[in-house]
């Protein structure tokens, strides 16, 4: 066997391996006694039938194919050890010619990570959103309407109302949206159904029946709708206006035991506000000092890590909508080629950054233990409102505590970077 080492560029070494035709003629011997005892030929034995004549029977590129499978992963595994290659992740192989046997190997090798110098940083943190009246106001608004009770009222639909209808519709002929008795806000500009569909039931009447027909706009997010034209028929059966509360101490004690009075009320909705504002002033500022470190390190990895963190994207949004992957495609009108070049971008960005916080693990020993587990676990079981016994058995499996482990290195070693940046500010 030889072996070529013809380069290595973005972690990837490139080999090129050219067989003996003696290992070439040994491993089709070998491939021969595999199958032959696998094959019954009218006249032989259960494998006794010679080469020649299994060979006409399968045809020699059965047993080429079977020499192979076994030859080329055997040679690889060598090839790699003499020249002394670790190897992260399977490689790509490809057979250039058989007679003698060359086939070219792209081997994924470890990342290389150079960070930058951390200690010099210089992120300085954004001033925490201040909390207006008008935020608590408009807080205080949605509580309204989310404790506001309905009430049928016999007047034309007016924007805001609630109301029931019955609903057939068709595109060129085919079924869109059919329902019988279905609830619907008519909202201003609401995007649901349609654009323009809620303007059309405005001004309707009780039993009033209505046909009409809308075009689907060009910015529309689903392309395959893009100019088509729905025909709709509705009735509407019923109407209900939204009936809010007033605004009271007895208002402020149905929405928090703790609120004696709406003034108490709106003093508890700041609190929450601000502690909002400061969490996502901490966490922009964690986000800026990791983008940071990451623009000032170099990174060099396979591409393959690239691919496997598209398959985990894709994976987890299919799984998110109970879907197998031909429905999710189907659902977002891509195809699976057209998907992975659109999430390539995002997939490097979190390959990247993964790598550079791995990178900051090992340098500043950071570490996760059994105990601090233990303690995740005892949070999120103690925060959960039901079924705290199976959350914690699933939490308590080995993939469920490495993946909380994983994230609490993560937050550790965030939080080891803003201390780092902070330190270096202050000096």
């Amino acid at each position: 066997m030889k072996v070529t080492n013809e380069k290595t560029e973005n972690r990837q070494a490139f080999l090129t391996i050219e067989m003996e035709p003696a290992e070439m003629e040994k491993s089709l011997e070998g491939a021969y006694h595999r199958l032959v005892q696998r094959t019954r030929i009218a006249g032989f034995r259960k494998g006794k039938a010679p080469r020649t004549i299994l060979e006409r029977y399968l045809g020699k590129e059965s047993l080429l194919e079977e020499a192979l499978n076994n030859l080329v992963p055997q040679s690889y595994e060598q090839a790699i050890k003499e020249q002394a290659i670790e190897a992260i992740a399977q490689p790509q192989i490809e057979v250039t010619q058989t007679d003698p046997l060359v086939f070219k190997v792209v081997v994924p090798l470890k990342p290389e990570v150079k960070l930058g110098d951390a200690r010099h940083i210089q992120v300085d943190p954004e001033p925490t959103s201040e909390v207006t009246e008008d935020n608590i106001s408009a807080v205080i608004e949605q509580l309204r309407h989310q404790h506001a009770t309905w009430e049928l009222v016999e007047r034309p639909v007016d924007f805001g109302d609630l109301v029931i209808m019955d609903v057939e519709s068709n595109i060129e002929g085919k079924p869109f949206i059919n329902q019988k008795e279905g609830q619907f806000q008519v909202l201003h500009d609401s995007p649901f159904p349609m654009p323009q569909f809620a303007e059309q039931l405005a001004g309707m009447n009780k039993n009033e029946e209505k046909e009409f027909k809308l075009q689907f706009p060009a910015d529309y997010p689903r392309a395959e709708l893009v100019g088509k034209e729905p025909n709709f028929k509705v009735r509407v059966t019923e109407i209900k206006q939204e009936i809010l509360p007033e605004l009271n101490d007895e208002f402020a004690r149905r929405i928090s035991n703790d609120s004696l009075t709406l003034e108490s009320l709106r003093q508890q909705v700041a609190t929450d506000l601000k502690l909002r504002a400061e969490e996502k002033a901490r966490l922009d500022f964690e986000e800026r000092v990791v983008n940071t470190l990451v623009g000032l390190s170099e990174v060099e990895f396979p591409a393959i890590l690239v691919d496997l963190e598209i398959n985990r994207i894709i994976n987890q949004r299919s799984q998110m909508g109970n879907q197998g992957l031909e429905e999710y495609l189907a659902s977002i009108n891509k195809t699976a080629e057209e998907l992975r070049e659109e999430l390539r971008p995002l997939a490097t960005q979190r390959v990247t950054r993964a790598l550079v916080l791995g990178k900051v693990v090992t340098e500043e020993k950071i570490e996760v233990n059994d105990s601090e587990i233990n303690d995740e676990i005892g949070k999120m079981t103690q925060r959960a409102t039901d079924n705290k016994e199976a959350l914690e058995k699933v939490l308590n499996t080995p993939q469920g505590r490495d993946s909380i482990g994983q994230a609490l290195l993560t937050r550790k070693t965030i939080q080891r970077l803003v201390e780092i940046a902070k330190s270096s500010k202050e000096n």
